[in-house]
This record gives structure tokens, C-alpha cells and sequence, in this order.
């Protein structure tokens, strides 16, 4: 996921065009392109264009973890034994494959990597620390802290110049 290539130009078009669809994604381009002071198909153009660049990443629904039973929110700090390059690349192959981590940072500082973990029970979270942790002989150690109430959650970045 990291990028060492140059940011793609956006103009004031392009982030007011942004903030639209990170509030709701189902806004028409005719209704973003009047918000914005273009037309259609300059609205289209542009997120089309933006998309195959990668500023726009994907177009996803955000679903309610507790309408599913998925209520249980988990933040863990791993720390490894060995850092070389091939290690910590396979952590982040690790990591990133499960579907219960919902997020996945490589960090400085005491832990090497900051985990956001959903899931229905602490036994399914029992389950995967055994898989994830306890399996591998390059975790050192691991801290879980569980959220006690999802006060916000969000991915919208700012986008306004």
C-alpha cells in the first residue's frame, strides 16, 4: 500500500469534487457537478481520472459491524523479533490477509505494527491470536486493547484546500 511515487495534481475542482463522495457516494455527478460549478461530464471525466490514479481508491458501502454481529473492536500492538526487510514484508502479507483486520499500520516506536481487529466474540479473537501470534515465531509480544464504545470512525479524508 505505500506509495513513493509523486502525488497526483489535484486542483480545487478535484477536492471539492472529493469531499461530495466521501459523504455520500451515491450523489449523482449532475448533483455533484452543480455543488461544484462544473458539468456532468467534467464531473466524470475528473473522477474517472482520479480513480485511475489512484486518488480514488474504491467505492465501498460502510457497513454497521453490530448489524451483523460483529461486536467486538480490538486494537493490538505487535511487536517483532527480527526487522529485516523479507520478515517484516511477510508480517504485512500476514496481516493484511485476514479479513478480521480491518486496518494494518507499520509504525515507529515500541511496537512494529498497530492492528484494527473486528470480531463477533473474544473466543474468535482467541482463535486468531493463536493463528497470528502465538504461530509466529517472529512475534515477540502483542498488546490488545478492546474498545468499549465506537465513538468515531471514519475514513473521510480532508480534502478542502
Amino acid at each position: 500500500m505505500s506509495r513513493s511515487v509523486q502525488p497526483p495534481q489535484l486542483d480545487a475542482f478535484d477536492r471539492k469534487i472529493l469531499a461530495i463522495p466521501q459523504r455520500d457516494n451515491t450523489t449523482p455527478q449532475r448533483t455533484i457537478g452543480e455543488a461544484v460549478n462544473l458539468s456532468a461530464p467534467a464531473v466524470q471525466r475528473r473522477i474517472k481520472r482520479m480513480t485511475k490514479e489512484g486518488v480514488i481508491q474504491a467505492n465501498a458501502a460502510i457497513v454497521d459491524p453490530m448489524a451483523i454481529g460483529q461486536s467486538v473492536t480490538i486494537f493490538v500492538e505487535v511487536e517483532v523479533i527480527s526487522e529485516t526487510a523479507a520478515q517484516i514484508e511477510e508480517a504485512k502479507r500476514a496481516f493484511a490477509s485476514e479479513p478480521e483486520i480491518q486496518q494494518c499500520y507499520y509504525v515507529t516506536g515500541e511496537a512494529d505494527f498497530i492492528l484494527v481487529i473486528i470480531v463477533p466474540t473474544m473466543g474468535d479473537y482467541e482463535a486468531l491470536t493463536r493463528r497470528l501470534f502465538f504461530g509466529n515465531n517472529n512475534v515477540k509480544r502483542f498488546r490488545t486493547f478492546v474498545a468499549m464504545d465506537r465513538v468515531k470512525v471514519g475514513l473521510n479524508i480532508p480534502v478542502e484546500a
